[in-house]
């Protein structure tokens, strides 16, 4: 961006430019690293030679380099250069790194980790919450589960609603590490339970579970909550199963 300013005489006007970074040469960048174009440990190229590559200014460069390094995906060193940190020093659950590593997720196993972790954390919270949600909580997840039965075929509509059900379902545990464990998971949820919900050819297993657990909440069981939770993943296993054969085929899920 240009803008034009005088000066007090009203002399020649002079150029000042306003370098805007571009989102996708920091897309580029990340994508190349994930990709393994530069391994992790390696040394990134010079910024002058990164201008060359990615057509685009010295400023431009640098401040892709700040968004990516505040994503551990890099970190610059003094006199040595910006190198490619280990993929275990990734925030794996930022949007835009779990977009990045989207074509080699596989590589990542990343779904299973974030399965595993929903078998530690969803089962528990379901039985809390059947002691400790609010009424207006449990009318929440019902709209939320009433979404996901009215959009049942459509798997955008249907994963916004689903992730809606499990943000609210963690913080009706009304238990502060699992609500703060809801919005770090949040955009990994996101990215597991689409690539689930597009692999699937039917989802009213899911529907059908998912209500299961909203009276159980309604009628204050925290066996019949547990219980209805750990079935949900075990249908999460099988529809896992499916995603992973879908992005054998399809890198663009």
């Amino acid at each position: 961006m240009e803008t034009v300013q005088q000066n007090d005489e009203g002399q020649t006007p002079a150029i000042i430019r306003r370098p805007r970074v571009r989102r996708n040469v920091t897309a580029a960048i990340a994508q190349d690293i994930c990709a393994d174009r530069y391994p992790p440990g390696s040394q990134l190229p010079r910024e002058n030679d990164l201008c060359d590559i990615y057509g685009v200014s010295r400023t431009v460069i640098r401040e892709s380099l700040k968004i990516l390094e505040s994503k551990g995906l890099l970190h610059g060193k003094p006199r040595i250069g910006t190198l490619v940190c280990d993929r275990d020093d990734w925030n794996i659950l930022d949007a835009d790194v779990l977009e990045w590593i989207g074509p080699y997720i596989k590589d990542f196993d990343l779904l299973g980790c974030i399965l595993e972790a929903r078998r530690t954390i969803e089962p528990v919270a379901a039985e809390l919450a059947a002691a400790r949600a609010t009424t207006q909580q449990i009318a929440d997840l019902e709209n939320a589960w009433r979404q996901m039965r009215d959009s049942s075929h459509d798997p955008e509509r249907f994963t916004e609603a689903d992730v809606q059900f499990h943000t609210v379902l963690l913080a009706a545990s009304h238990n502060q590490v699992f609500r703060r464990l809801s919005s770090a998971i949040h955009a990994a949820l996101s990215y597991a339970l689409h690539a689930s919900n597009v692999a699937v050819e039917s989802r009213e297993g899911a529907v059908a579970i998912h209500g299961e657990l909203v009276e159980a909440l309604r009628m204050r069981d925290g066996n019949k909550a547990r219980a209805a939770a750990n079935r949900m993943l075990d249908l999460a296993v099988h529809d896992l199963a499916a995603a992973e054969r879908v992005i054998g085929r399809n890198t663009n899920i």
